[in-house]
């Protein structure tokens, strides 16, 4: 029989040789992500390799073009999401239908529907919750400070109030950025004043419209430079050098992601925008 002295030893030696061994590590969440800006800040968070599959509006960082597309995140198909067998797909709150995503749900795959409102608080609140299900809080907080410096380095000198309008072309024809849009907020935190602030959303913007606009600035995002033929096409339109935006030499194109999402890179929009603006 074992006498108390050698069971305490023994409790003690398993004790430590427990501490010793090293804890089981669950396997990672398979992720899918669901909107540009989503994608872009799970990997920012350093999770990127637990990412299976994102959507058609997910084009940041490089590596993610390899990546399989599930379809566009506002036209989710369920099929192609449980395809990839994902634990948990991370969702901006704009995805949809809703339907599709409460019947992945109800499948058995947790979903997580994000916040993403066209304002820097949206963004940190959207950062803070994907921190939270991925349990990457310390992440977050470092990506946060991280913006709010950036931030602050490329606002720090003045900006004149110029006016200033975005237009992107999907369709053949141009639309501009109107408020409550995510390019009108960063329009805002570059200091220049959106010259199509009296509408909501996008509107229809004819060459003779914007011409009657007559902004100081005029931004393209990249696709709609391309679109048009290149930035020295779009130039070239006598109704666009009659603007004083031409005159002035402030006409640039600005990456899609960048100017129409509110993401981890917010700052490198803004400084663009400014350097635009000079």
């Amino acid at each position: 029989m074992m006498s108390s002295a050698k069971r305490l030893l023994l409790g003690v030696w398993l004790a430590a040789a427990a501490l010793a061994m090293p804890s089981v590590v669950t396997a990672a969440e398979r992720l899918v992500t669901l909107g540009g800006t989503v994608t872009e800040i799970v990997f920012a968070l350093g999770a990127g390799d637990q990412v299976v599959a994102t959507d058609a509006s997910s084009l940041y960082p490089p590596q993610v073009v390899d990546l399989p597309r599930v379809g566009y995140y506002r036209s989710v198909p369920v099929e192609g999401v449980l395809s990839v067998k994902p634990d948990r797909v991370l969702a901006s709150e704009n995805a949809g239908p809703a339907a599709a995503l409460t019947r992945i749900a109800e499948l058995g795959v947790r979903v997580d529907r994000l916040t993403d409102k066209p304002a820097l608080k949206s963004l940190y609140e959207r950062i803070q919750g994907i921190a939270k299900a991925l349990d990457r809080s310390q992440q977050a907080d470092a990506l946060i400070e991280k913006i709010d410096r950036d931030l602050a380095l490329v606002t720090q000198a003045p900006q004149a109030p110029l006016r200033a309008v975005v237009l992107l072309n999907r369709t053949g024809s141009y639309m501009a950025a109107g408020e409550g849009t995510a390019a009108a907020a960063v329009l805002e935190l570059a200091g220049l004043r959106n010259a199509m602030s009296a509408g909501k959303g996008y509107k229809p913007l004819s060459i003779e419209g914007l011409v009657a606009l007559d902004p100081d600035v005029i931004v393209l995002t990249s696709a709609t430079a391309t679109a048009v033929g290149g930035l020295e096409a779009f130039l070239q339109q006598p109704a666009v050098k009659a603007t004083s935006a031409a005159a002035a030499g402030r006409i640039g194109a600005v990456d899609d992601l960048l100017i129409l999402g509110i993401g981890p890179r917010v700052a490198q929009a803004v400084r663009q925008l400014r350097e635009m603006a000079q």
